[in-house]
């Protein structure tokens, strides 16, 4: 059984054309040349952007949806007017309030903690706003204290080089 029988759907197969022709720049016979638009007279006038056509047939849709939602918001729909009063309203963000008390910024940096947790203690400051305070204290303390090993590290360079 050597002898191989062609099923009934491939006896009319054909080559495929050939390719098309390359030109000896190597650039293809169809393409248009350097500097010629392929369509020169543009878009006919008086034929509206096909983007500016879905754009305008999307909001036209939008103002019945929004129609929708505020009715169903006014009938009681709860989920409506949450959806229409989050795109309607900005949401609130939480804000600290301003606070006054007794506090030296020249004391070390433990007694400035102190001084926020006296306050905090007196009720002058909430404890939310006095964790803030002694976050920022913190955090100023840590830049203090790389702008001194940056200046103590200058100066151990300094001398080593005026050693030499």
């Amino acid at each position: 059984m050597t002898e191989q029988i062609a099923p009934p759907w491939g006896t009319d197969w054909k080559p495929a054309s050939p390719p098309v022709p390359v030109e000896a720049d190597g650039g293809k016979a169809w393409q248009f040349q350097p500097g010629q638009s392929g369509n020169p007279r543009g878009r006919p006038p008086g034929r509206p952007d096909r983007r500016l056509l879905a754009t305008q047939q999307m909001l036209d849709e939008m103002r019945n949806i929004i129609a929708v939602l505020v009715g169903k918001a006014l009938e009681g729909d709860t989920n409506a007017a949450s959806i229409v009063l989050a795109k309607i309203l900005p949401s609130v963000k939480a804000q600290a309030e301003k606070v006054s008390f007794e506090f030296d910024a020249a004391a070390p940096i433990s007694e400035q903690v102190a001084q926020v947790l006296d306050a905090v203690a007196a009720g002058a400051v909430a404890p939310d706003v006095g964790r803030l305070i002694i976050d920022s204290i913190k955090s100023l303390s840590d830049v203090r204290a790389t702008e001194e090993l940056a200046a103590r590290i200058e100066a151990l360079e300094e001398a080593s080089d005026a050693r030499r």
